[in-house]
C-alpha cells in the first residue's frame, strides 16, 4: 500500500531515467524498425499488452510491442539481484519472495515520475513483474452486474479458458508440496472459519462464491522448465487469422496438451508465458527504451505514433488498415490519448495552450472530444489491521541476509517461504446495500507486521473494498508544466457507503475474536493493535478514512478509467477514433479480486475483438 502522501516521498528513486535501459535482446529480422510499417503498434510491454501483441502476430499481423522500460524476469536479461542469486540466471523479480524488496526503491523496474504520478512499473511485464502474482478469477457476477453486453461471464469464457491454458493458477507454491510460514494461516483459520462461519473453500474449485469464503491463495507461478505447449510456430503472416469467428482460437496441436509446469516457486506472467511464444515468430518485434509521446493521428483516424528513442523524435508508421493498440495502464494510456488530443475538452484547451498537442492534432477541428477519458479511476481502498496472537510467529523476507537453509531450499529446488509471496491466507464477503446492491471486500492475511507493529508474534491483514463501489476518481494531468498524468483526489471514499460498508464488515469479523485490547492481548486468537477489538462502527469508519501509515492507502490496483461502453466500444475502440484502441486495466471496471487475473482475460476477450474487426473491415 502507498498513500499518495508517500508517493511524494518517493518520487526521487521514480525519477531514474529509463531511456538507457539497454534493449531487450532477441533473434529477430535487424532491419531498421523504425522504417517499418506495422499492422498493430502495441504500447506497452505489461499484463495485458504482451497478451495482445503475442495474439495479433498468432494471427497473422506484423506486430510491433514498445514499451519504455527495459528488462526484468531473468529470460528478458533482468539483472538486478541480491548476492545470494549471484551466478543464477535469475533476477530479483524470479523470486516470489522478493516482490515486497521492489517496493522499497532503488530499482530500476519502476516508471519515472515524470511518467506516470503513481508508483507504477515500466518493465517487460509491467506490473505482472512487480506485484505479488495473486491470480484470483473474478466471480462471473462481475462481469454480468458491472459489464456491457458482449463482454458477460459467457463472453469472457472462452478467453479465460485459454489464459488458463497458458498461465495456469497454482495453489501448491513450494515445490516440495510444503506450505511455511503457517501459524498465521491457523490462527486466522480457526477466526474466521471457526469462529466466524465462513467456509473453508479452495477458491480454483469454487470461483463464483466469493461470500463469507476463507481459504489458501491463488498464484500464477510458474517452474523454470516452463514450456507453453509444442514449439511450433504459429500466425505467420501469409496464414491469415487463427481466430474463428467465435474466437476460440484454432490450433489444438498448440494448445490441446495444456501448459505444462514442471515445478513451481518462480514468479509467472505473460513475459514468462506469452511472450516466449511472440519471439519466435517473424512477424513479431519488441522494442525496449521507447517512450510514446502521442498517437499520430488526423479526425481520430492514426497514422502511426511519435516516440523518443536514445534522444531522438522518431515517428513510427501503421500499413493501411493498421491498429494503434494503448496498453499502458489504467492512468498511463488516458495520458497518451490525451496528449494525442483525445479526451475531455477542457484538457485538450489547456494541453493545446501550453503547445503540448502534436501539431497534426493541435487544430481543434481534429480533436476527438471524449469525456470518458480518464473519467471512473478506481482503486482498492484499503486499510492494514495489525494483529498478534501467541502462537504466531512472524517471518520477514528479506532481500539480503537470508538464512543458509533458506537459500539452499530455494536454489535446490524452488522450495520453502521465498517460493511464494508472503500472504498465507485470503477472504471475501459482501455487504448488502438498501438499493438491492452489494458491496465487496476482500482480505489478505500477510506474514509479518508492519510501521511499529514488527515483533515477532504480529501478523498482518489488509483489508479492502472491491467491487460495488461507489467512489472512483479520474486522471488529471499535472499542473506544474509537465501533464504527467495521475489520480484525482476523490479516489478514495468519495462515497460514505463505501467507508460505511468496509467498516461494518471489520466490525462484524471483529466480534469473533476473543475479548482483547491492544495492553492485554487475549491469551489465545488474534488481539487487533492499531483498531482495538472493541471499536465502534464509526471508530472504525473514522481510522480508516483517516490517512495515516495503516489507511487511505493505494495498493496501486489502478482501473476502470476508460470504460467499456463509455471511453471505448465493445471493441475496445476509441470511441470518436477509426483505428486506435485501449485494452488494460482501465477498460474493465472494479472487480471482487485482485484486477490481474481479470485484467489478462480483458487483454485476451480485447484482442479477439480487435481481430474480429479485421475480418469484418470495420
Amino acid at each position: 500500500m502507498r498513500s499518495l502522501w508517500t508517493l511524494v516521498a518517493i518520487a526521487g528513486f521514480l525519477s531514474q531515467p529509463a531511456l538507457s535501459t539497454p534493449p531487450f535482446e532477441r533473434r529477430q529480422n535487424q532491419t531498421s524498425w523504425t522504417a517499418q510499417k506495422w499492422d498493430a503498434i502495441v504500447v506497452g510491454a505489461g499484463t495485458a499488452g504482451i497478451i495482445v501483441a503475442t495474439r495479433l502476430s498468432e494471427a497473422g499481423k506484423k506486430t510491433l510491442l514498445v514499451e519504455l522500460g527495459g528488462p526484468s524476469y531473468g529470460i528478458t536479461g533482468g539483472t538486478e539481484k541480491p548476492d545470494w542469486l549471484t551466478g543464477t540466471s535469475l533476477s530479483r523479480v524470479d523470486v516470489p519472495g522478493l516482490y515486497k524488496s521492489i517496493f522499497n526503491g532503488g530499482t530500476d523496474l519502476l516508471c519515472p515520475s515524470d511518467i506516470v504520478n503513481a508508483f507504477q512499473a515500466c518493465t517487460i511485464g509491467g506490473n505482472s513483474a512487480i506485484n505479488a502474482g495473486l491470480y484470483f478469477q473474478p466471480p462471473a457476477s462481475d462481469w454480468d452486474d458491472y459489464h456491457p453486453e458482449g463482454w458477460k461471464s459467457i463472453d469472457v469464457e472462452g478467453a479465460t479458458q485459454r489464459l488458463l491454458r497458458l498461465q495456469p493458477s497454482v495453489t501448491r507454491y513450494s515445490a516440495d508440496g510444503k506450505f511455511y510460514m503457517q501459524s498465521g494461516y491457523e490462527e486466522a483459520r480457526a477466526w474466521l472459519v471457526d469462529a466466524a462461519g465462513f467456509s473453508d473453500v479452495s477458491f480454483n474449485e469454487e470461483p463464483d462464491n466469493k461470500d463469507m469464503v476463507f481459504g489458501r491463495p491463488v498464484y500464477n507461478y510458474v517452474g523454470e522448465r516452463y514450456t507453453s505447449g509444442d514449439s511450433a510456430i504459429i500466425g505467420r503472416p501469409d496464414e491469415g487469422s487463427n481466430i474463428n469467428i467465435t474466437g476460440e482460437y484454432e490450433s489444438p496441436a498448440r494448445y490441446g496438451k495444456g501448459a505444462k509446469n514442471s515445478h513451481v516457486g518462480q514468479r509467472g506472467g505473460p513475459a514468462r508465458t506469452y511472450l516466449q511464444d511472440a519471439l519466435r515468430r517473424n512477424n513479431f518485434r519488441l522494442e525496449t527504451g521507447v517512450r510514446v509521446k502521442s498517437i499520430d493521428h488526423i479526425g481520430g483516424l492514426a497514422s502511426g505514433i511519435t516516440a523518443i528513442i536514445s534522444g531522438s523524435v522518431v515517428k513510427i508508421a501503421l500499413s493501411l488498415g493498421g491498429r494503434v493498440v494503448l496498453s499502458a495502464g489504467a492512468i498511463a494510456s488516458p495520458g497518451l490519448l490525451m496528449h494525442s488530443g483525445i479526451g475531455p475538452l477542457e484538457t485538450l484547451t489547456e494541453l493545446s495552450e501550453a503547445g503540448l498537442i502534436p501539431s497534426n492534432s493541435s487544430n481543434s477541428l481534429n480533436w476527438i472530444v471524449n469525456p470518458s477519458v480518464g473519467e471512473g479511476l478506481f482503486d482498492n481502498p484499503n486499510t492494514y489491521i495489525e494483529l498478534s496472537g501467541s502462537i504466531v510467529e512472524s517471518y520477514i523476507q528479506l532481500y539480503n541476509g537470508v538464512s543458509t537453509s533458506d537459500i539452499d531450499l530455494y536454489l535446490s529446488s524452488r522450495s520453502g517461504p521465498y517460493a511464494f509471496a508472503s500472504q498465507t491466507s485470503a477472504f471475501w464477503g459482501y455487504v448488502p446495500n438498501p438499493d438491492g446492491t452489494k458491496t465487496g471486500v476482500q482480505g489478505t492475511i500477510d506474514s509479518s507486521g508492519h510501521g511499529k507493529y514488527v515483533d515477532n508474534n504480529t501478523i498482518t491483514l489488509n483489508i479492502y473494498g472491491t467491487s460495488g463501489l461507489g467512489s472512483a476518481g479520474r486522471v488529471i494531468l499535472s499542473n506544474d508544466g509537465s501533464f504527467t498524468p495521475g489520480p484525482s483526489s476523490d479516489v478514495y471514499y468519495s462515497d460514505p457507503r463505501d467507508a460505511e460498508n468496509i467498516a461494518r464488515f471489520i466490525h462484524s469479523i471483529f466480534q469473533a475474536l476473543p475479548p482483547s485490547t491492544p495492553e492485554s492481548p487475549a491469551a489465545e486468537g488474534l488481539t487487533p493493535l492499531n483498531i482495538p477489538r472493541n471499536s465502534t462502527v464509526e471508530d472504525i469508519r473514522a481510522y480508516i478514512t483517516t490517512p495515516s501509515e495503516y489507511a487511505v492507502g493505494a495498493v496501486q490496483h489502478w482501473s476502470s478509467s476508460c470504460r467499456i461502453g463509455k471511453c471505448v466500444d465493445a471493441d475496445t475502440k476509441v470511441i470518436g477514433t477509426k483505428n486506435i484502441h485501449v485494452v488494460d486495466a482501465s477498460i474493465i471496471s472494479p472487480l471482487t479480486v485482485n484486477p490481474q487475473f481479470g485484467v489478462m482475460v480483458a487483454a485476451e476477450k480485447g484482442v479477439e475483438r480487435i481481430v474480429g474487426t479485421w475480418s469484418s473491415g470495420a
